[in-house]
């Protein structure tokens, strides 16, 4: 029998084995774009670095409730992918939530994505792929007014450094996730997350304290924002490859425009409605060809 350390992650569940590897990403980014809509009635209480302290903190203790990882046993090599793959994912939150303090949200995701289209530019052998990542970055840029606004230059570079932590996830934990079955190692991750979040929100965070109902949106939160996605794209980069992984990704600035639509009643330009298109068309393309 291999060694925890050694053997390669099998099926997260039955459940996720009906489910094609492309749609866990999607209902991840769905998920996590809830999550955000919901958090903004955490902000005024508790901060960005509250929330993301939260996220963190509470989707360790679901990971650790629901999959019951073995936490100790592994080697010095697994801990230390561990703890890198940590501070990519507290590194991504803490810099695009203090981002979007400076910058309008719109243009922080749609630069942040540069992460992921880097990744799937570096991975990509084939003429064909790098067409359809320009025609996910036009989506991307159209989804943003970035011509049209005065920017804040620190927020500016505070969301390229985002684009530069959203990419390590994708390559780490595509690597990591060889290293411990199942979810072990995602669990592992987040729960180390929290303690690297902790000196920045802990404190703030206990604001949530005083109302039992921010204590539920607290958790709908970290389930949404934190738990579900993290889940399925960890599962998801087990069988795809981190180019298609990356492209797909691309899907998430659209997927905020139509449910800031939806649910925030936020105007779809002529503009947007084509960036939303040439995303999901080069998605879709960069899928089937994966």
């Amino acid at each position: 029998m291999s060694s925890p350390t050694t053997a390669a992650a099998p099926s997260n569940s039955r459940t996720l084995n009906v489910v094609p590897p492309w749609a866990q990403v999607v209902l991840a980014i769905i998920s996590v774009q809830l999550g955000a809509v919901i958090a903004k009635d955490l902000f005024p209480v508790i901060g960005p670095s509250g929330v993301v302290f939260l996220r963190t903190f509470l989707g360790g203790i679901l990971f650790l409730i629901i999959f019951r990882p073995q936490v100790w046993g592994h080697s010095a090599r697994v801990y230390g992918w561990v703890l890198l793959y940590a501070l990519c994912i507290a590194a991504n939150m803490l810099i695009f939530y203090t981002a979007i303090e400076r910058i309008p949200l719109g243009i922080t995701v749609a630069i942040a994505f540069l992460g992921p289209l880097a990744v799937s530019v570096i991975g990509s052998r084939r003429a064909i792929d790098l067409a359809w990542v320009a025609l996910a970055a036009v989506g991307i840029l159209l989804l943003s007014p970035i011509t049209d606004t005065s920017l804040d230059p620190v927020g500016v570079g505070l969301a390229f450094a985002c684009a530069a932590a959203w990419g390590g996830i994708i390559v780490v934990s595509k690597r990591a996730g060889a290293l411990l079955p199942g979810n072990t190692m995602v669990a592992l991750a987040m729960c180390a997350a929290a303690f690297i979040t902790a000196p920045f929100g802990a404190i703030s965070s206990v604001g949530v304290l005083a109302s039992p109902q921010l204590i539920g949106v607290a958790l709908v939160v970290a389930v949404l924002s934190s738990f579900i996605p993290f889940w399925l794209e960890f599962a998801a980069l087990q069988k795809l490859s981190a180019r298609v992984v990356g492209l797909l990704l691309s899907l998430e600035p659209a997927t905020g425009a139509i449910l800031g639509w939806i649910l925030l009643s936020e105007a779809l330009s002529i503009e947007k409605i084509i960036g939303i298109a040439l995303v999901s068309i080069a998605a879709a393309a960069t899928t089937r060809n994966g």
